[in-house]
């Protein structure tokens, strides 16, 4: 009986040992009760711990930047002749001013000193009527170049002057001090010429090949004769095989050979031998076939990548020494924030090519297939979902159209930098250079920090128990398309398991990581980033398959607020603006099912709905309490708001320009005469004929100062009569700032080419007229803003009506027609500027611009 017992009762022991180990097994494979999304409900391990300090950010507006470091600072230079200095890769400061000329920080005396190149497109020519276009240029350091005073060593600056999509030059000069100025020595390659004269619009340069320098170079022999293949049976230029000759990049391979590839769309990408001692190309002179079948032409050279009318531009090669492979990067789409622009990278153990990605797809294109499955792509439009506990508002962070880039390689640490521009969600045209810092997987392929550059490196030292966690993420797949790609997310358990939004294995070799997902591997590092929304470190990954699809992961971070800390965080983040013209939306739910309520002491003017009723001529001070509840603690928070009442809007500024720069209404003082700035005084201003009588004339060197504070209201109109003899990219015709980061312009050529009224740059705002306003025609622009609606119309017509104007004028704000803190001061005339408290309705400005 004794016995009986003894094994009952082990058998009992044994039954309750197999369901701990089940359990365990169990609770170690799930980790934890998950939500709807398949994730963790609670906190498996601890958030790594960072040791990154926050990183002091300086944004510029370079686009297509082209990187070089000099001693112990870093230069970018771009497109529009902008340029900007920095001593980390954060902070950057902007030392061009555009396309001033003369006085040209880069170029002196833009238009004599590029002419040559001018002659053939770039200046007051077709898309370039009115100003320039000079793009993408490359900035390189040859040591062995030998200037005219027989010393050697200069900076090369290769530009691309252009005056259709396939109508360009690239030409080079040269500095012995990189900031310039920069010298023009030659006119390399041309593109877009035809086989007989012919004209583009708005342009007097005969097209004809005749008129390139392709007759001198047949005439020394440099190149045999013209390609026929060059044209189309119509005699235009052939551009499904042929590049426009744009985006030049230079560089040494190992042997000191100097190379220049450049190229633009649905040609493709070429590569030309430069004579590294005079940066004379070194054309193939007679056509030929590479032992891999691409094409070599005796004037453009060896075709590298693309063709066929598929998009890719900006190639940017790079030898890596460490790997021993030339990485060639080429960006694919377009460059508005709607075309899917993005950066793709390709490998070769020559400079010549051939060139594959990590499927072994090569970079040249067969005909009649879509670039999309060819090239690794390193990212595209993304954006990193803010979770409802994470500070500040909108949907989160991420990038529209990356690209162009250009690589910076630190010789001693090894540390890659990719270099280029984006766009932003929500946020239009605007755009700012960034840099991540890229690594190089098991595999020698780059791949990119799903964050921007805030000091970090790579650490040996992580662990699987720093590794597991929350992360938000993203798939950037093959597409070109322009779907933002938004975070999911995903949970890495510390037994090397991946559940939520997908699942998979995961596991680390040091710092390189191998992530697997439907059969799918794909290899990167684990790195530290800086999360600029939590404004603290946090780990990430960046992978590649072997189809050459990248993957990020941001470790998202924890919710560690008490419930009071919450409710005041709502509170705190918690606004309605101080004057209001109409509805407000009052928030009645925050996260974690807080919620909000309100009372207001004037509940017929302004809702506790946030409905508005104005008062005809009578403003309203009302007080609005927000009540905050988050489980049983409660917050108030009150608000002082001035409904402004409705009235009629009444003339407090009019400058007619008949022959002095006098205020009709004797309200204020008379204009003064600037220089290029706003803030540098100028000589007096010319008067030629105008709308009515006369009008006042700005000769692209000057503006006019308005008197501060002239508009203090929420609610006002602007309106001028233009009458632009060039038109030049950012060029305002008017002008209000509070700051130089918080400014208002009226921009006739906009950066989305349009005519549009343009706000910046803390926030930014764009009123688009969705066209452009015409050179040597009177135009009439106006401005209507009643607080933060605005309505654009041209030439009597609305052509935008919106909300979310970012800045109000006060008695502190200063402002300006025709020139800015930054840009080429307008050339032309201004009439009839006429400024109202109030806003002007549609029919108010029609019956105005009729009875002149």
């Amino acid at each position: 009986m004794k016995r009986k017992a003894w094994i009952i009762m082990i058998t009992l022991l044994v039954i309750a040992l197999v369901i701990i180990i089940y359990q365990g097994i169990r609770q170690e494979n799930n980790d934890a009760r998950t939500n709807e999304n398949g994730v963790s409900d609670e906190k498996q391990s601890e958030v790594f711990a960072s040791t990154l300090s926050e990183p002091t950010y300086k944004d510029v507006s370079v686009h297509d930047p082209s990187i070089i470091k000099v001693d112990d600072a870093f230069y970018v230079f771009g497109t529009h002749i902008e340029a900007a200095k920095s001593s980390d890769l954060m902070s950057w400061e902007r030392f061009s001013n555009g396309y001033t000329t003369p006085g040209n920080v880069l170029y002196g005396d833009l238009s004599e000193n590029l002419q040559t190149s001018f002659l053939w497109a770039g200046e007051d020519d077709a898309d370039a009527s009115g100003g320039f276009a000079v793009w993408a240029p490359d900035i390189f350091w040859n040591e062995h170049y030998i200037n005219d005073d027989g010393t050697t060593g200069a900076f090369m600056m290769h530009y691309s002057a252009s005056s259709t999509y396939v109508r360009s030059a690239i030409g080079f000069a040269v500095s012995k001090d990189i900031e310039g100025p920069y010298r023009y020595v030659d006119t390399l390659v041309y593109s877009g010429f035809t086989e007989n004269e012919v004209y583009d619009e708005n342009s007097d340069v005969n097209k004809q090949w005749k008129n390139t320098h392709l007759n001198a170079l047949i005439a020394d022999g440099k190149i045999s004769d013209v390609n026929e293949a060059w044209f189309n049976a119509d005699g235009s230029f052939n551009n499904r095989h042929y590049p426009n000759a744009i985006d030049a990049n230079v560089f040494f391979d190992t042997e000191g050979q100097l190379y220049m590839t450049y190229g633009s769309w649905s040609g493709g990408i070429f590569i030309l031998e430069l004579d590294k001692e005079t940066g004379a190309v070194m054309y193939p002179k007679a056509d030929g076939e590479t032992d891999d079948g691409r094409m070599i032409d005796r004037y453009f050279g060896t075709k590298i990548s693309g063709g066929y009318y598929e998009s890719g531009e900006g190639p940017y090669i790079e030898y890596n020494p460490e790997t021993g492979f030339y990485y060639l990067y080429v960006t694919y789409g377009w460059l508005g924030a709607d075309g899917g622009y993005h950066m793709r990278q390709f490998k070769s153990a020559d400079p010549m090519g051939p060139y594959i990605d990590a499927a072994g797809a090569p970079a040249v294109l067969p005909p009649n297939q879509s670039n999309t499955q060819f090239g690794n792509k390193l990212m595209g439009n993304f954006l990193f979902l803010r979770d409802s506990h994470e500070p500040g508002f909108g949907p989160g962070q991420g990038y529209m159209s990356p690209g162009h880039n250009s690589v910076y390689t630190d010789p001693d640490t090894g540390q890659q930098f990719l270099v280029f521009h984006t766009r932003f969600p929500n946020q239009g045209e605007s755009f700012q250079m960034r840099i991540h810092q890229m690594f190089m997987n098991k595999h020698d392929w780059g791949v990119v920090a799903p964050k921007r550059y805030a000091g970090e490196v790579l650490n040996n030292e992580i662990t699987e128990q720093d590794i597991a966690g929350t992360y938000k993420y993203i798939n950037h797949g093959k597409d070109s398309s322009d779907v933002v790609k938004e975070s999911t997310k995903i949970e890495l358990h510390t037994d090397g398991t991946i559940t939520g939004a997908i699942d998979g294995m995961w596991q680390k070799d040091g710092y390189y990581a191998t992530i697997t997902i439907n059969d799918v591997t794909y290899d990167g590092v684990f790195v530290e980033v800086w999360d600029e929304l939590n404004k603290q470190g946090t780990l990430s990954f960046t992978a590649l398959s072997e189809t050459g699809v990248s993957i990020w992961g941001v470790q998202a971070i924890e919710e560690t607020r008490e419930a009071k800390e919450i409710a005041v965080d709502i509170a705190n983040d918690l606004t309605v603006p101080s004057e209001v013209t109409g509805d407000v939306t009052l928030k009645t739910e925050a996260i974690y099912d807080t919620t909000i309520t309100w009372e207001s002491s004037h509940p017929s003017v302004l809702s506790t709905d946030g409905e508005v009723v104005r008062r005809d001529g009578e403003d309203v001070e009302v007080t609005l309490v927000a009540t905050i509840t988050h489980e049983g603690e409660v917050v108030e928070k009150t608000f002082d708001v001035t409904i402004v009442g409705v009235k009629e809007a009444t003339i407090i500024a009019h400058y007619a320009f008949d022959g002095d720069l006098s205020d009709q209404t004797g309200n204020h003082t008379a204009l003064q005469p600037m220089a290029e700035r706003i803030d540098i005084e100028g000589d007096a201003v010319a008067f030629k004929e105008g709308v009515t009588n006369q009008a006042v004339f700005l000769d692209g060197t000057a503006g006019l100062r308005l008197n501060d504070g002239l508009i203090s209201t929420p609610s006002y109109t602007i309106s001028l009569f233009v009458k632009p003899y060039a038109l030049t990219q950012h060029t305002t015709v008017f002008f209000g700032a509070n700051n130089p980061d918080e400014w208002m312009s009226v921009v006739p050529f906009g950066h989305n080419d349009q005519t549009l009224l343009w706000a910046g740059s803390t926030t930014w705002f764009d009123a688009s007229a969705n066209r452009r306003i015409e050179i040597d025609v009177w135009s009439h622009i106006a401005v209507a803003v009643d607080g933060d609606r605005v309505r654009l119309y041209l030439d009597g017509e609305e052509m935008f009506h919106g909300e979310g104007i970012p800045y109000r004028f006060d008695m502190s704000s200063y402002f300006a027609l025709g020139v800015n803190h930054w840009d080429v001061p307008f050339e032309g005339l201004i009439d009839e500027v006429k400024v109202f408290d109030g806003a002007l309705t549609a029919k108010d400005i029609k019956e105005f611009i009729e009875a002149l």
